[in-house]
C-alpha cells in the first residue's frame, strides 16, 4: 500500500529559479514603455521648445539648447530610474516570466486535452502562490499598460496646450507690435506740427500774403 500510494503521489522535484531574464511578456511591458518615453521626449523638441522662449532662442540659442537638452536628459532619466525600481520592488519581470509559464503550460493542456498531471497536493506553495497570484499580475500589467497610455495622451494635450498659448501670444506680441508702430507714426507727425520752423515758416508765408493782399487793396 505504501509502495502504490509513493507512486501515485511522488514528491514534487525541487522547482527551478524563475528566470530574471525578461520572457516574451516581460520584454513586451519593457518595450511599451521604452517607446512611450521615447515618444514623449521626442514630442517636446528643441524646435517647439525654443519657440517658447524666443528671446533667449534669438540671442542666447547655446544656452538655450544646453537647458533644453538638461532638462529632457533629467526627465528621461528620472522615468526609467522610476520605472526600474518598480519593476525590482514589485519583482515584475519574475512574476511575467511565471504568468507566461502558467499561461503557456494551460494552452497546451486545453489543446491537447490532458489534464495537469501533477497533483495539487504535490505542487510546492510557491508554484500554488504564484498560480493564485496569476490574474493579479495580468490585471496589473493591464493597469500599468492603460496608465502608460494615460500619461502619453496627457503629454500630447499638454504640447498641444503650449502649442496654442504660443500661438496666442504670437498674435498679441504682433498686435503690440503694430500698435506701438502706428503711435510712433503719429508722434513723428505731432513732431513735424509743432516744430518750431515749420510754424513760423508758416506764418511768415501768411503775413506776407496779407501785406500782398493789403497793397492791391490801396492800388
Amino acid at each position: 500500500m505504501a509502495t502504490s500510494r509513493t507512486a501515485h503521489s511522488p514528491s514534487p522535484p525541487p522547482q527551478p529559479p524563475i528566470a530574471q531574464t525578461p520572457g516574451p511578456r516581460a520584454a513586451q511591458f519593457q518595450k511599451l514603455f521604452a517607446d512611450a518615453l521615447h515618444h514623449t521626449i521626442r514630442t517636446c523638441s528643441y524646435s517647439k521648445f525654443s519657440s517658447c522662449f524666443p528671446t533667449p532662442s534669438k540671442y542666447a540659442p547655446q544656452t538655450l539648447t544646453s537647458i533644453w537638452q538638461q532638462i529632457t536628459s533629467k526627465v528621461e532619466a528620472s522615468a526609467k530610474k522610476e520605472f526600474e525600481e518598480i519593476m525590482i520592488e514589485r519583482d515584475i519581470v519574475a512574476g511575467l516570466n511565471e504568468l507566461e509559464r502558467l499561461v503557456g503550460e494551460a494552452k497546451n493542456r486545453k489543446e491537447s486535452g490532458v489534464e495537469a498531471k501533477e497533483p495539487l497536493h504535490t505542487l510546492p506553495p510557491e508554484r500554488l502562490y504564484l498560480a493564485h497570484l496569476a490574474p493579479y499580475l495580468k490585471q496589473t500589467e493591464t493597469q500599468l499598460e492603460g496608465e502608460l497610455k494615460r500619461l502619453q495622451a496627457e503629454n500630447e494635450e499638454l504640447v498641444e496646450g503650449i502649442q496654442g498659448q504660443r500661438e496666442e501670444s504670437e498674435q498679441l506680441l504682433g498686435g503690440l507690435e503694430a500698435f506701438i508702430t502706428d503711435l510712433e507714426r503719429a508722434n513723428e507727425l505731432m513732431n513735424n506740427e509743432v516744430d518750431g520752423n515749420g510754424v513760423k515758416k508758416q506764418t511768415a508765408d501768411v503775413e506776407q500774403e496779407l501785406r500782398a493782399a493789403g497793397r492791391e487793396v490801396k492800388l
